[in-house]
């Protein structure tokens, strides 16, 4: 009897075995006739999911070759688990910005001005009103509803996808102070920067609030090294846009700098690397000083002149004293409407650049490491305005900063109010009368005469700087 049911039990193990067999020379061959790439289809629901992730837009977003291709190659079908996971992060108590992080099913309505993030199981709906612009002080740039649905596309009433895209995007607006070239890089091209860094070029930028052509003229080269792919502007836009990963609204670390841990990716970015990335974008020949790079050649030396206010009144006096020091000097009244890429070839080929407090002191993220960066901060109490917006980023970029705040005397204020002018003796009740009086009295109607002899000995250390690391160079032969 034990004989009988062992063949049995041997018989049936060997028709196992070869069922197998013949199973895994059925798929092999089926797989090796369809190609390498083919995928498995194991339901029906699975097969509508891929025909719809593959079908093509109704608008195309990609207007070259090489786009369709890239295009094509990042479509990936997400897994059930992938397809499930829904996160939001919208954050609207941080000292600079309000911003949300959406993963899951995203879709934006420009037209609307709304963002809607739809679970793939039932729960409670919330909302959020954000602004877009990286500084929540900018009341004039209108708020975005971020609304997480509570479910499922379907039952939701969720707006079909008329564009589906493959990449993650970022929602950022304009208007609030861009226009300004120091709001330009610090409200917008370096939130951008560390934004975007982690995604490769792979992201696509999305621009809402009012948006001038004009802008995004100007800056087209850094943001294209952003992203590989033209901004879309979302104003009026009749689409619903969709992602799975979005971020909607700029964070600013700081009023013009980065904190490193902050950077989303694990980046861990810092300024150097922001200058480094305008100097490529703009194709910039100098990442180190002339006396770095030709001892030979004397230090060259920017002297930014305003119109019509803020202005040296003495610039002839101060451009002999640093001749005298051994600087190359130049004058240079920077144009508002210069081409980007032009001006920042110029500000490269300088070592240090004096300028009095104010916009254009921006041009420091053009010099070469190891530059130095000269402000003169005007009467009226500045000094901290001076140097947390120009004077902290350029010691993080990696430049020589020296402040020089002048005295009342060296103001055309003292001439123009008088010595007994709250104004000069108080500027601090100026202060409290809120910035449109502070703008009109310090930065509108001041000019500057500087104390030479006092001057020379900012020179001096601007020029002592460059000498020693021309010495740090030779050291290191």
């Amino acid at each position: 009897m034990k004989s009988w049911v062992q063949s049995h039990l041997n018989v049936g193990l060997i028709v196992g075995v070869l069922l197998v067999l013949l199973t895994y020379l059925v798929v092999t061959q089926q797989a090796a006739n369809s190609g390498a790439g083919t995928r498995v289809v194991t339901t029906v629901a699975q097969w509508l999911v891929d025909k719809q992730l593959n079908e093509e837009p109704r608008e195309r977003v990609v207007t070259t070759e090489a786009q369709q291709i890239v295009d094509k190659q990042l479509i990936q079908t997400p897994s059930e688990t992938e397809k499930q996971v829904t996160k939001v992060l919208c954050s609207t108590d941080e000292r600079l910005s309000d911003y949300c992080e959406l993963e899951g099913d995203v879709r934006i309505r420009g037209r609307s001005w709304s963002v809607d993030i739809v679970p793939s199981t039932w729960s409670e709906r919330q909302k959020w009103k954000i602004r877009p612009y990286s500084r929540r002080s900018a009341t004039h740039v209108d708020l975005l509803n971020v609304t997480q649905l509570p479910g499922p596309a379907a039952g939701a009433g969720a707006p079909p996808c008329t564009v589906t895209y493959t990449r993650p995007a970022i929602i950022f607006a304009l208007g609030g102070y861009s226009g300004n070239v120091f709001h330009d890089h610090a409200d917008v091209l370096l939130p951008l920067f560390y934004l975007s860094r982690q995604y490769g070029g792979e992201v696509q930028l999305l621009v809402i609030n009012r948006v001038q052509p004009w802008w995004l003229g100007k800056y087209a080269l850094a943001l294209r090294r952003m992203s590989r792919y033209d901004v879309v502007n979302l104003d009026g836009d009749a689409h619903v846009r969709c992602f799975r990963r979005v971020t909607a609204g700029l964070r600013l670390h700081k009023d013009f700098g980065i904190v490193p841990d902050e950077v989303p990716g694990g980046l861990r970015l810092a300024m150097p690397d922001f200058t480094r990335f305008l100097r490529e974008a703009y194709a910039l020949p100098r990442s180190a000083t002339t006396t770095r790079l030709d001892p030979g050649r004397k230090p060259r030396m920017m002297l930014i002149q305003r119109q019509p206010h803020r202005r040296f009144v003495n610039e002839k006096e101060i451009v002999a004293a640093a001749a005298e020091e051994g600087f190359e000097v130049v004058v240079t009244e920077l144009r508002i409407d210069a081409a980007v890429d032009e001006q920042a070839r110029l500000v490269n080929s300088f070592d240090a650049i004096v300028g009095l407090h104010g916009a254009g002191m921006t041009n420091e993220v053009f010099l070469p490491p190891g530059g130095v960066l000269v402000q003169v901060v005007p009467w009226g109490n500045l000094g901290l305005m001076a140097r947390v917006e120009y004077g902290e980023p350029a010691t993080e970029m990696g430049l020589k900063y020296i402040c020089y705040n002048i005295t009342v005397e060296e103001s055309s204020l003292l001439e123009e109010l008088g010595p007994n002018d709250p104004a000069i003796t108080d500027p601090d009740s100026v202060h409290r009368r809120g910035w449109a009086a502070l703008y009109d009295i310090y930065l509108t109607r001041q000019d500057v005469r500087l104390d030479i002899a006092r001057f020379k000995l900012t020179l001096a250390e601007a020029m002592d700087h460059l000498r020693r690391q021309q010495g740090q160079q030779q050291g290191r032969r």
